[in-house]
């Protein structure tokens, strides 16, 4: 079905217009054109009393067209026009009430719009929202303005800075959503309820007039310097939290007129920037890796996987463990022993180290999981200590220490126990499968399912296919990886793969500048202030040593023409460091603390400098923190260069996505 918007008028003298632009009814200029033509046609026909606004489908507006943030001077040049004229002027200015008719979802540009009407009707779980902040631009129909005024300033500011959508139940309680009915009833109860409208027996409430869910103006003031605040904290270098609050401040201190003004204004000047543009890209490049040629659109229908085997019980595999669970796959979970066995399961329940990130109590305190699902999921785990029950297993994922011998002989005797038809996966984040798998026969079953730390939070999951993979088992485990909520990106066989090979000079870099005088902890802060969470040193930490020295040794290897030797990872491990895992690393890690930096690991670094000896005349170098940034971030940017030129990724914004969504780069750029 083409895009159109249609208008039905009924012998109860109710015109309903209708959006129809499958699948989800996005508005775009055009759209808003014809909305217009329409409102004006039904204010001037004498035979209609009232109008119901709906969409099409079983879904009312996904929101505005996100293609044309990528042409800001087309569709979204002249919203200052659009959003003063037809969300205030034509649809609630209307001389006849206007009830929105909401089913499926309602977001963005498409709340809007009913935000703008006089009553809004809805089906049941219904989602709505303002997510436009994820893309760089903030709400530019009204929803600055009309969004705190029917669910006060608090919800509002949390609904627009967090992109954090609602259901249509939580919308009634709210007062956004005056009534819910079914499906087949909602266009129905929405005609009377605009006829009630239109006879007086219902209110006539127009949302830019509303006051009584503002409060007082001195709280909505103070909650509006706690969000700023907060948004200077969590998103520094991101202009759209600010200007969305200046939005909202300006509609609070001035009226709803002088807010839609501000709002347009604001929008206008924000899908004109860097960082509207770069998220722009992100999100259109995520949804560009479903698409995998040759695996996706060759006519392959996924196995189910419902068993799944998991090799390891530490950080990595009980976080791989936490997620399949929390995905209603079935996992059994084996160790060497009965110790470790133990020390896995507590870490997946959260009853061994209560505060780390790989369990799911945890994620129930932090009212991410509710205690019913954390139950049902926690049924689905079986501890194993041997390898019998893996016979059933539809995968079995290795989630052991980076040892070549240790995890050929695990491959060897998964091959010997497993069904011919299990996929073999391995999580390591370095080394080559095929050499993992030289000892087996069955190298077309061996895959990579290289999950980020902590697993079952990290979004990225990259998934390895050596020349001998099936495209079967690589469909197989792109299923699971949706499944489990993850962004699968397919990508081939290397040391270090797409994400680990392109960001190995972002951990060898810093090394070399610290043994040339530079101070660890300004590198840190240098790259934290670029828009990395983490600086190198402070990930080093949460890695742990082990895993960065082995790792360390297959670069090594791979690529001795680039890679800096440094001793300093070995002296660290000697003096009983060992990162996070045992709190002590360049950082000091303390039970519900931030981690600080460690003053007295600063001897051990003067050590490893003595070793090294490459100071220029024996005194440390003079850089800007400028310098140190491109000094670790060029050659990390040339070696993501000679990943794409030897076809590791199938595009170059696959790229783009997992080093935003594994190494956290900054996404505004």
């Amino acid at each position: 079905m083409a895009m159109a918007v249609t208008m039905e008028v009924g012998n109860d003298g109710v015109a309903v217009i209708s959006i129809s632009n499958p699948p989800l009814n996005i508005i775009n200029a055009a759209m808003l054109a014809a909305l217009k033509e329409k409102f004006g046609e039904a204010t001037r026909r004498r035979d209609v009393k009232a109008i119901v606004l709906t969409g099409k489908g079983g879904r009312f507006s996904g929101g505005f067209d996100i293609n044309a943030f990528q042409n800001p001077s087309g569709d979204t040049s002249d919203r200052t026009i659009e959003s003063i004229d037809l969300v205030l002027n034509t649809i609630e200015d209307c001389k006849k009430p206007v009830v929105a008719a909401i089913e499926g979802l309602a977001l963005g540009g498409g709340l809007e719009l009913a935000m703008g009407c006089h009553a809004r009707i809805s089906a049941p779980k219904t989602q709505l929202g303002l997510p436009e902040l994820t893309l760089g631009v903030i709400p530019g129909l009204g929803g600055t303005q009309s969004l705190p005024r029917l669910v006060g300033v608090s919800k509002a500011i949390e609904m627009m800075l967090f992109s954090k959508p609602i259901m249509s139940e939580e919308g009634k309680l709210l007062g956004l959503i005056d009534e819910i009915a079914t499906s087949e009833e909602l266009v129905r109860v929405s005609r009377l309820h605009a006829l009630e409208i239109s006879d007086g027996r219902k209110p006539w409430v127009r949302s830019l007039h509303r006051t009584d869910k503002i409060g007082s103006l001195s709280e909505a003031q103070q909650l509006l310097r706690t969000a700023r605040e907060q948004a200077k904290r969590t998103a520094p270098n991101m202009p759209q939290h600010l200007a969305c609050l200046d939005a909202v401040e300006e509609g609070l201190l001035h009226g709803g007129y002088k807010g839609l003004l501000k709002e347009a204004a604001v929008s206008k000047e924000l899908v004109q920037s860097n960082t509207t543009k770069a998220l722009t890209h992100l999100f259109f490049a995520q949804r560009a890796t479903a698409k995998v040629p040759n695996i996706t659109d060759v006519g392959l229908k996924p196995n189910h996987v419902k068993k799944v085997g998991i090799i390891g019980g530490g950080i990595m595999g009980s976080g791989i463990a936490t997620s399949l669970m929390l995905s209603n796959i079935t996992v059994f979970l084996k160790e060497i022993n009965s110790e470790y066995l133990l020390k896995g399961m507590k870490t997946v329940e959260g009853g061994y180290y209560i505060d780390t990130l790989s369990n799911i109590q945890s994620l129930v305190a932090r009212g991410k999981v509710t205690q019913d699902k954390a139950r049902k999921a926690l049924s689905m785990l079986e501890g194993v200590s041997d390898y019998s029950e893996f016979k059933e297993m539809d995968m079995v994922i290795e989630a052991v220490i980076e040892d070549i011998p240790l995890k050929q002989e695990i491959f060897s005797e998964l091959e010997k126990v497993c069904s011919s038809c299990c996929i073999l996966a391995t999580n390591t984040s370095s080394i080559d499968l095929n050499v993992i798998g030289e000892k087996t026969k069955s190298q077309d079953r061996i895959i990579g399912a290289h999950f980020f730390s902590p697993a079952h939070i990290m979004p990225l999951l990259e998934i390895i296919r050596t020349e001998k993979t099936s495209p079967q088992v690589i469909l197989d485990l792109l299923t699971v990886g949706k499944i489990m909520k993850k962004v699968p990106i397919v990508v081939l066989n290397c040391t270090g793969f797409a994400v680990n090979r392109s960001f190995f000079p972002y951990m060898q870099i810093p090394h070399l500048l610290v043994h040339l005088g530079v101070d660890l902890f300004r590198i840190d802060r240098a790259i934290r202030n670029f828009g990395f969470p983490l600086g190198p040193f402070q990930l080093q930490d949460l890695g742990g040593f082990r895993l960065g020295k082995a790792s360390g040794k297959e670069y090594e290897n791979a690529f001795p023409d680039r890679t800096f030797r440094s001793p300093l990872t070995e002296l660290l491990l000697k003096n009983g460091r060992n990162g996070k895992s045992n709190g002590k690393g360049f950082y000091v890690h303390e039970k519900g603390s931030k981690p600080k930096p460690d003053p007295s690991v600063l001897p051990i670094v003067d050590e490893s400098r003595k070793l090294m000896n490459i100071m220029p005349g024996g005194k440390p170098i003079s850089v800007t923190d400028e310098e140190i940034t491109e000094m670790v971030l060029f050659p990390t940017i040339n070696e993501a260069c000679r990943v794409l030129d030897e076809g590791v990724v199938a595009r170059a914004s696959d790229l783009d996505v997992a080093s935003v969504l594994g190494m956290s780069f900054p996404s505004y750029w």
